[in-house]
Formats: structure tokens, sequence, C-alpha cells
């Protein structure tokens, strides 16, 4: 890989095709997607450099060099359709999958979940950045890619008509396209934000007390909050190592403390005996917003949003990897047609509604979160609630799940959405 900080590279040789302003999992997701195009199809870099015996130029804007270094410092979970082409590409970073999975609710029933036709994976990041940066290799070694990496944030983006400008302290880049992942705010206000916060430790014990085929996708025996839910997962890697998660949808983050004490209860429920001689492996700790405000999937002519900042981030659930790797899809192949280039919208705007009403009443308290999800998955096939999680549900199948929600709850919501709705058109047009 070519670096900005290199004294034999001029980033005066001419424009690139894409800057990836931030190189985290949005990013490098494109990245990758764009790679394994061109290794599929070498003759497409021909649409997309505007002829032969041109690689397609990518620049990485970002202090962080993850296809270097491979940091541990996430771990993504998702469901796929098992055997689909998705399925496949992202295989080899697969740590682990379950075809069950179980949910506890606050008396401690648990349900065994049968997720025919899906599964759910555990990627670690530093399996997936390993992959995605032998097939950038690989395409870069065969002349059809070059990758220009700016170590150092992006101090300023310009767009323009024809190309965007990148300027960092590594040094700028004029850009066809500018595919911009950083946290940014959104461009209209939502009537509900929650935070999902968390801290998770992977762990070892001393003997094999874990089931391996036993993967907690919610614990709602946790301690809940006064606004929001609260549930923890255990996640094992085989009989003596688990991933073991807190976490929280509530207004605000807790204090170390807090979350110190929160985990350690989570493993103690996760590991029982086993819990006092668990050797901590790796912790990781993050916030994402749950939010019904609107992101921009455009910030100009020529600068687009990924990821979070591009509405990538599932309002309910936190859940975002797969949205990520569809736009990726989307973006990549437009890139390589040579097109337009707009992320596609990461979920159908009826399910960001239906989202709302139940960000609205976790926020509110008027819906019990541990009772509606336990109830979601107990009335409906496991599946239908993951594809609709995932925003790949047809209407049908959203009706039935509406059947099965808390009915004077969701209609509560939905009047107080329209109420809000109304008096935010009634503020516009007064303002005109």
């Amino acid at each position: 890989m070519i670096t900005g900080d290199d004294p034999g590279v001029s980033l005066g040789a001419g424009p690139v095709d894409a800057a990836l302003v931030g190189a985290g999992g949005a990013g490098l997701a494109v990245l990758d997607q764009v790679a394994r195009g061109l290794l599929a199809a070498p003759d497409a870099r021909r649409a997309a450099s505007g002829g032969p015996g041109r690689p397609l130029r990518v620049a990485l804007v970002d202090p962080l060099d993850r296809l270097a270094d491979r940091p541990a410092d996430r771990t993504w979970c998702s469901w796929d359709v098992v055997g689909s082409a998705a399925a496949r590409e992202l295989e080899p970073a697969v740590h682990r999958s379950w075809r069950r999975v179980s949910v506890i609710g606050t008396d401690g029933a648990e349900q065994v979940l049968d997720l025919a036709p899906l599964r759910y994976a555990m990627v670690r990041s530093e399996d997936w950045y390993a992959g995605v940066a032998a097939r950038v290799d690989a395409a870069r070694e065969a002349g059809l890619l070059d990758v220009v990496a700016l170590r150092a944030p992006a101090e300023a983006v310009t767009d323009g008509p024809q190309r965007a400008r990148v300027v960092s302290a590594a040094g700028e880049v004029e850009a066809t396209w500018v595919l911009d992942s950083r946290p940014a705010a959104p461009v209209r206000a939502g009537a509900t934000a929650l935070l999902q916060h968390f801290r998770g430790a992977r762990v070892r014990t001393a003997e094999p007390v874990v089931d391996p085929e036993r993967a907690v996708l919610m614990d709602f025996t946790a301690p809940q909050p006064a606004s929001g839910l609260a549930f923890g997962y255990a996640l094992p890697s085989d009989a003596r190592t688990v991933l073991v998660e807190h976490t929280e949808f509530s207004p605000a983050v807790l204090d170390d403390a807090g979350y110190a004490a929160a985990l350690d209860a989570q493993l103690e429920r996760a590991l029982g005996p086993g819990a006092g001689g668990a050797v901590v492996e790796h912790v990781e700790q993050g916030v994402i917003p749950m939010t019904d405000a609107v992101f921009a999937r455009r910030a100009g002519r020529r600068v687009l949003r990924l990821g979070t900042a591009g509405g990538a981030v599932r309002p309910a659930t936190g859940y975002a990897f797969t949205a990520m790797q569809r736009q990726a899809r989307a973006v990549a192949a437009q890139l390589l047609a040579g097109a337009e280039v707009l992320p596609p919208r990461p979920y159908p705007r009826r399910h960001v509604w239906m989202d709302a009403l139940v960000l609205r009443g976790l926020a509110d308290g008027s819906l019990d979160g541990p009772a509606f999800f336990t109830r979601l998955f107990a009335r409906n096939p496991p599946h239908r609630v993951l594809t609709f999680l995932d925003g790949l549900t047809g209407p049908g199948a959203e009706l039935a799940l509406m059947a099965t929600a808390p009915r004077a709850t969701m209609l509560r919501a939905a009047a107080l959405d329209a109420a809000w709705r109304t008096g935010r058109l009634a503020q516009r047009s007064a303002r005109r």
C-alpha cells in the first residue's frame, strides 16, 4: 500500500477515483467490494478509471491503518441466509456461527429459537481486516487497484462540480467521489434519541464450563433502567472461551463502576461457578446512537455519507453490519460502472417509522422493552423477526409482526408520533 508520508510518492500525480474518509468498517467494506469486483472482472476497471491501462485509484484518509495493523477493535454480529452469496462471501471471516440462539425473559424463562434458514454469525474485526487486506493486495499486485493512504484525520472536505478535495496533515487529494463515514450530525432532528451503550469481555475459563452451541442473543434478567432496556448476551467460541456483554438502550451512559458491576453480573449469569476463575482476554466498549433523526446519504455533489453517518444503524436495535455491506456492494458497483454514486437507502421508510414508534415507547416508559422483544420472538417465526430487523421484509410479514405487538401501546406511540410530525410541519410553514 502506498502512503502519503512516503517520500517516493507524489500525491500530485493526479486525482483519485474515490477517497474514503474514515477507513473503518463502512469505508473498508467499500474498498473490499471494489477489490472483489476488480478481481472477478478485471475489465471492470475500464469503465471505472476511464479506460484500460490505468488502475482504479482509491485514497484512504484515516490516522489508523487497519489493513496493516488489523486491530481487535470490535466484534460484528449479524445474520444471513445459510448458503447465500452474502454468507459465502463472509464465511472466511466468520469466527463462529449458530443455527439456534436463546432469548431469556426477565423471569428467566428461555426460548430456544431455530433460525432456519438463517444463521447468526460473529465476525472479529482482526479476521475481517486481514481478509480485506489480502484482496486489496491481490488487486494491487494485478495492476487493477492503486491505494493511497493518508494517515491523518481529514481536516477539510471541499465539494466541487467535478471533484471534491480532501485536506489532511499527511497531504491532500482530489477525488471524483468522496465517501465520508466519520460521525456526522443528522440533517433533521428526531423526536427520540437513546444511546445503545455496552461493555463486553472475551473471557477464558480454567475449566470447560461453556456450552459452545448455546448462544444467548438476549438475556433480559439484567436489572432494567428506568427508561429503555438492558440485556446481556453470551456468544461462545469453545467450551472455555465466550464473549459476554452487557448492553443498555437508555438516555445516558454508565460510569466505569456501573459497567464493571453490570458486566461482572452478566459473567456470573453466563458462566455460573466458572466466572470466578475466568481470565479476561479482550475488552470492548462503545456507544451507538439510536434515534429517529434523519441522516443524509448525500453531503454535496461529490461527497456522500456512509455507515452510521449515512443512517446505516438500525434505529431500534443498533445493528448496522449487514446494511453497511449492502451499501458497500451498491457503491462499489456504481464506482466500477463509472456511474453516479449514491449509497442506497439502508432501510425502507416504513421500517424507520415503525422503529420510531418503538423508540418513543422505550424512551417514555410506555413500552416494556424486554416483554416486547420476547413476545415478538414467541409469537413469530424467528426468521421473520430477524429479517424485519435487517430491513428486508415485505408488507405481509410486517403486518403479521404488528399483529403480535402490544396494540394499545403502539397505537398511543403512533398518535404521539403523528402529533409531533404535524407540529413540525406547522413550524416549518410558519418560518416560510
